[in-house]
């Protein structure tokens, strides 16, 4: 499969091939929805939190004694049933809600989406994407000429640029990523991928040990 080639100015200046076996893969949408899932839920943060007796503070003295009071028996006034008291059955930090997708299955779901970016002419191909300096400006200039132009894009780096991703990282609509670490859920977040020619090549040497 050959895909047009953009430098940094938008224009077009040739074609590059691309890995079949990376970017002509059929796309099998209960595959990646799977891998989507097991991915958003991998990513959950447990946040609700009720403390049960054992955590609620105070307590520590019975309240009166066994017997001959006339009244009902309690250990404790942190007991669920006292106000104040802990919580029965509330939602905890321990919950787990991890999913595991065997790797072979994940890689091929990434090559399934990557596949259908370049079936929609949503993967724009670029020869070097370089900037001098921290600055948002030039990295907004370089988007706007391209087919992308100002909507949602994912940049994927072949290696660690700080000031692409410094530069990048003031735009709402547009995030890095680097190519080792390309995953599902990161380009569906996104309407388009921009990738620079290095990092076709990590990819390659990343997904097709």
């Amino acid at each position: 499969m050959f895909i047009n080639t953009y430098n940094q100015k938008g224009e077009k200046i040739g074609q590059t091939r691309l890995p079949s076996e990376i970017f002509e893969v059929k796309v099998n949408p209960d595959l990646i929805h799977q891998v989507v899932i097991s991915q958003m839920s991998n990513r959950r943060r447990v946040i609700a939190h009720t403390k049960g007796r054992g955590e609620v503070r105070g307590g520590g003295k019975k309240p009166w004694r066994q017997k001959g009071t006339g009244r009902a028996r309690h250990g404790s006034i942190r007991s669920p049933l006292w106000r104040g008291g802990g919580v029965t059955f509330g939602p905890t930090k321990e919950r787990v809600f991890k999913k595991r997708i065997p790797k072979k299955m994940r890689r091929k779901a990434l090559f399934m989406v990557l596949s259908s970016k370049v079936k929609n002419n949503l993967l724009i191909l670029l020869d070097k994407l370089k900037i001098e300096g921290v600055k948002t400006k030039l990295i907004t200039e370089i988007l706007k000429k391209l087919p992308s132009r100002e909507e949602s894009t994912l940049i994927v780096l072949p290696d660690y640029d700080k000031n692409l991703i410094l530069a990048a990282r003031n735009l709402p609509k547009v995030d890095t990523l680097l190519a080792r670490n390309l995953n599902v859920l990161d380009i569906l977040s996104f309407k388009y991928l921009v990738i620079p020619k290095d990092s076709i090549k990590v990819i390659k040497e990343t997904f097709l040990k």
